[in-house]
C-alpha cells in the first residue's frame, strides 16, 4: 500500500541527478547539524554520494539552490538502505523530507525492495511510509565503539 502522497511545492523540485548535489551543503549539515554524521570526514561524505545506489536532492525551483537531500544504498534487487536524509532549516515545514523518503521508497527504483534505516528521531514521518521497529528475524552488529 503506497503512503498519501504529499503535497507537491512548486518552489522546489526533487531530483536524481548527482551532478547538482552541492557537496559544499552536504557536508556542512552532515559535518555541523547532523547528530549521525559528525564523526565522518568531508572525504567520507563525499565517497557516500559518489558511490550511493541512489541520491536525491530537493532544490529550489528559482534559484536551483539544494535543500534537501537522501542518500540510499541497495543491492538493487531485495534489500536497500535509506540514510543522510535532511532539510536546511530555510526549507522545512514544506514537506520536503516527506517529498524525500516518498520518492526514493515508493516512487524509485527501489519501490519494490525492503528498506532499512536508523534514526533517533522523525519517527512519525517514517511510519508514513511503512517503517516500523523490525521483527524478531532481524539482527544488527552495531558500529564498533572507537
Amino acid at each position: 500500500m503506497e503512503s498519501p502522497r504529499p503535497q507537491d511545492n512548486d518552489d522546489y523540485e526533487i531530483d536524481d541527478d548527482r551532478e547538482r548535489v552541492d557537496l559544499d551543503l552536504v557536508w556542512e549539515f552532515m559535518s555541523g547539524e547532523a547528530y549521525w554524521a559528525r564523526w565522518r570526514t568531508r572525504a567520507d561524505v563525499e565517497h557516500q554520494v559518489r558511490t550511493a545506489w541512489r541520491i536525491l536532492g530537493a532544490y529550489e525551483t528559482a534559484t536551483g539552490r539544494m535543500a534537501g537531500f537522501a542518500r540510499a544504498f541497495s543491492d538493487g534487487v531485495s534489500t536497500a538502505y535509506l540514510a543522510d536524509v535532511f532539510v536546511t532549516a530555510s526549507a522545512r515545514g514544506q514537506g520536503l523530507g516527506a517529498r524525500l523518503v516518498g520518492e526514493m521508497v515508493e516512487r524509485g527504483p527501489g519501490a519494490s525492495l525492503r528498506w532499512m534505516l536508523h534514526t533517533a528521531d522523525a519517527h512519525g514521518l517514517y511510519s508514513k511510509f511503512g517503517f516500523r521497529p523490525p521483527d524478531s528475524t532481524y539482527l544488527e552488529r552495531p558500529r564498533p565503539s572507537t
